[in-house]
């Protein structure tokens, strides 16, 4: 009986050790920064031609999660299948304006077929301190929501 006690115990110590610390509070208000996202622009793309990147839909996707965290559908088509996509966004302004630049980059010496390559990706944006946001893709505001 003593050991089987002493068993317990220890058991409920170990459990206890392996929890998860409770002590740091959640803060809403602190944002995430996003996940990396394979269109973020990067240092090779100085040598390669900057082009556009046609947006034909956008949609913001709020994730049930705390705190929100929020992610950009976009739809559209690039001018060719040698075109890479990128999107750049900015955090947000004094105005809580999140700018999102979609373009594209390719080699300017590579030949191609001219025919447009369609795309939809999901562009993590992160979350946000508590206010009202307004998202603009390429000069065009897609979307207005609050964090």
């Amino acid at each position: 009986m003593k050991q089987l006690l002493l068993s317990i115990t220890l058991l409920v110590f170990t459990l206890g050790a392996c929890a998860p610390s409770l002590d740091e509070p959640v803060n809403s208000d602190t944002p995430s920064a996003p996940q990396p996202s394979s269109f973020a622009p990067s240092p090779g793309d100085s040598s390669l031609a900057r082009g556009k990147a046609f947006v034909d839909a956008t949609d913001l996707l709020t994730l049930e999660s705390y705190p929100l965290q929020f992610t950009l559908t976009l739809k559209g088509s690039l001018p060719t299948p040698c075109h890479h996509l990128r999107v750049a966004v900015s955090p947000p302004d004094a105005e809580n304006k999140i700018v999102v630049d979609v373009y594209s980059v390719s080699n300017p010496d590579e030949i191609c077929t001219q025919v447009l390559e369609a795309f939809e990706v999901n562009v993590p944006l992160g979350s946000f301190p508590t206010g009202t946001y307004t998202l603009w893709v390429n000069g065009e505001m897609v979307a207005e929501f609050q964090s």
